[in-house]
């Protein structure tokens, strides 16, 4: 059996019906939300399935580039997969995932990180020491990767990572934090796009867990979309005190859609309401944020710094520099 049939079995092949709400067990909502949402899941797999076919080709990326804009990214998503997959079982050429990052996805940079943690998420020998696997990476964006890892538990396991299992992940230091933020995009998913139900949803969690879900939230709202105007005020005010998470994460949505050069509509209404700026002004603020010297710290991550800085300059209001 070649990589390329080991790739189509059971194991890794990945149906277009996992896609459906029906399938993952969430619950219904709005027919335009849950369309849109099972959307971006087929838009996935059709990055993850050319990669698969075609490896770092031609053929794969100009596909991608045929993706329209609302759903490009997360076809480079699942193209990310797609590669790392095939690095993490080949004996020979391992570099492709680090090809495609460097070369055409580096204007989806953050979603080709989020997409190499599907891999984690289905070999078991990177599930058990994911930290040691990101270790080597970039160590601003190395965190995103445990960010795909979460969402993919929250997809694909929700009765395990659900609020009312108590279950949390065992990671050592940041590494849950990073988890967390994913599982919370992964609400998103999971409540149907409904601004009542993902709120009920994050209060049933730990205390302790529910800033960085909030995060996750956020982040989903601006850059998967599509919450109305009243949607993004009444998940404001159920934030409550983790309100600024939840603006913190729209900015990282309005950074990765400007950065790709793929915007849409809900992510500037979405800025505009939650933060009262454009989502340009919004991804301007995140590179403001940047850490200057980004050190591999075990204890306040150049990622947390990162997302620290940009809460208190959204805390402090318009900064001058935009």
């Amino acid at each position: 059996m070649n990589l390329w049939d080991l790739l189509r079995n059971p194991l890794f092949h990945i149906d277009e019906r996992e896609t459906t709400f029906r399938r993952r067990g969430f619950p219904s909502g709005s027919p335009v939300a849950q369309s849109h949402l099972e959307g971006i899941g087929r838009s996935f797999l059709r990055g993850y399935h050319g990669a698969v076919d075609s490896g770092m080709s031609k053929s794969m990326t100009d596909s991608l580039a045929q993706v329209g804009s609302e759903y490009q990214g997360f076809a480079y998503e699942g193209a990310a997969m797609g590669l790392g997959l095939l690095d993490a079982l080949s004996f020979g050429k391992k570099f492709r995932w680090k090809e495609f990052v460097d070369g055409p996805g580096q204007p989806h940079k953050y979603v080709v990180h989020v997409g190499l943690g599907w891999v984690v998420a289905r070999l078991p020998w990177l599930r058990s020491r994911p930290e040691k696997f990101i270790s080597n990476f970039d160590p601003l964006l190395k965190w995103l990767v445990l960010d795909g890892y979460g969402f993919h538990e929250g997809y694909f396991h929700w009765k395990k990572w659900g609020p009312d299992t108590g279950r949390r992940p065992k990671f050592e230091g940041y590494a849950s934090r990073a988890f967390d933020q994913g599982l919370g995009r992964c609400l998103w998913f999971v409540s149907c796009a409904d601004a009542v139900r993902a709120a009920d949803l994050i209060e049933r969690f730990e205390p302790d867990r529910q800033a960085d879900l909030w995060s996750g939230v956020g982040l989903a709202c601006a850059y998967a979309g599509k919450p109305t105007a009243e949607e993004v005020e009444s998940l404001m005010r159920s934030a409550g005190s983790h309100v600024i998470h939840f603006r913190q994460g729209i900015t990282f949505g309005a950074e990765a859609r400007e950065l790709a050069g793929i915007p849409a509509e809900h992510t500037e209404r979405t800025c505009q309401i939650a933060c009262g700026m454009s989502a340009s002004e919004a991804a301007r603020l995140t590179y403001t944020a940047i850490p200057p010297t980004v050190t591999d710290s075990s204890i306040v991550p150049a990622y947390e710094t990162w997302r620290s800085q940009i809460r208190d300059l959204l805390t402090e209001g318009i900064p001058s520099c935009l």
